[in-house]
């Protein structure tokens, strides 16, 4: 089954007007398929397989030389003389969409184009699906979303997570572990790893997690750099706009995606996770990533947010669409509206109405769709609709 991808229209854009387009994200988030099959002319070569990497490496020049077609290198960061060779092809025939470069590590493919060809290419990320790509084509509701998570192989093969997980992993660990960085002993990571899930939408506390895990704070350090740049884990940082002294500074942690987290917690039945007491943070995750998911696959970067000060007083996302203007959503996963939920939301806007145009919404999971104090209260089944105009 082929779902249509949102991000195909910034990346064909990205074509036209570039000569280099690069694509990373995740392991086994779509990116293959989505060159394939919108590209089917294009030369692709895979720097996984022996033969594609011995052709390239033998003769970059004579291989990777345009020839009047496009061509698709995935796994890039294979190769690292590879980026230095297509600046130089690229600029003798100045010609946009000759090529597209593809991989799973973020960080040596972000170095390599940052020292070679800046100015020449166009980065994009793809993640699993977004809400929007697969409405309609799975019949899923928000517990079952959370549940099984949103990468390709999951959904379209209508495998267990408790089957896909938990190997997914174990192919993370041993691909890309070992590349980004010098992690000893794996064990350790894994158990680091299953103590950031459990922090989820959590202020972000190295000294705890460092404590917890047995290593020290610079390596705690270390490894959330590794599962940033590996597409796991993503930092929620706080709004910049300083309306109280006593604002919280520290980045709040959330993964890309939900299903990922609910097998590091262990938990292996849709059934049970309502009762989980992570739950709440889980469906907040779920909003938060999909509104990052949704800019990145439009070709935009998103500029999201969380705002909390020492009296607890939080909003937990704000997306800035402009300096002047804010969106700020409080996330409940609770089923019946009470006013309490309101009550950050409407402290916040009193301090930033001064100076911002502040829109405001409540994702929950209830059936009402009003406005109460300004607020729109959007239940998820509406959300899923309006998250792309965003």
């Amino acid at each position: 089954m082929i779902v249509d991808r949102t991000l195909k229209a910034a990346l064909t854009d990205s074509l036209k007007k570039f000569p280099v387009a690069s694509i990373t994200g995740p392991r086994q988030s779509g990116k293959t398929t989505l060159l394939r099959n919108l590209f089917p002319d294009f030369e692709y070569y895979n720097l996984e397989r022996i033969d594609h990497y011995d052709l390239i490496t033998s003769d970059p020049i004579g291989t990777l030389k345009y020839k009047g077609k496009g061509i698709i290198v995935d796994e890039a960061q294979k190769y690292p003389d590879l980026f230095s060779t297509i600046q130089v092809l690229s600029d003798e025939e100045n010609i946009n969409g000759q090529y597209i470069l593809s991989g799973s590590q973020s960080f040596l493919i972000n170095e390599k184009i940052a020292q070679s060809l800046a100015g020449r290419v166009r980065v994009h990320h793809l993640f699993p699906f977004d809400v929007s790509e697969v409405k309609g084509v799975f019949d899923r509701d928000y517990v079952s979303i959370i549940f099984q998570g949103s990468y390709p192989r999951v959904l379209t093969n209508d495998i267990h997570p408790s089957d896909f997980y938990p190997s997914y992993i174990q192919t993370y660990l041993e691909k890309d572990i070992r590349t980004l960085g010098s992690v000893e002993n794996l064990r350790t990571f894994t158990r680091f790893l299953s103590l950031c899930a459990g922090r989820t939408g959590q202020i972000l506390n190295l000294n705890s997690l460092a404590n917890d895990t047995g290593i020290s704070i610079n390596t705690a350090k270390r490894w959330i750099s590794l599962l940033e740049s590996s597409f796991i884990i993503f930092l929620l940082e706080p709004y910049h706009k300083n309306f109280n002294k006593r604002i919280i500074k520290s980045p709040k942690l959330y993964f890309y995606d939900t299903g990922l987290v609910c097998s590091l917690l262990r938990i292996n039945e849709v059934t049970s996770l309502r009762q989980h007491y992570h739950f709440g943070s889980l469906f907040e995750n779920l909003v938060i990533s999909e509104l990052k998911k949704q800019f990145f696959h439009r070709g935009k970067t998103p500029h999201l947010y969380y705002w909390r000060d020492s009296n607890g007083v939080e909003i937990d996302c704000i997306i800035e669409k402009s300096p002047e203007e804010i969106l700020s959503f409080e996330i409940k996963a609770g089923e019946t509206f009470t006013k309490d939920y309101l009550k950050n939301i409407v402290r916040f806007d009193k301090l930033s109405s001064s100076t911002l145009n502040n829109k405001k919404y409540l994702v929950y999971n209830g059936d009402n769709d009003q406005t109460i104090n300004n607020t729109k209260l959007m239940p998820w089944k509406v959300f899923q609709q309006k998250i792309k105009y965003f």
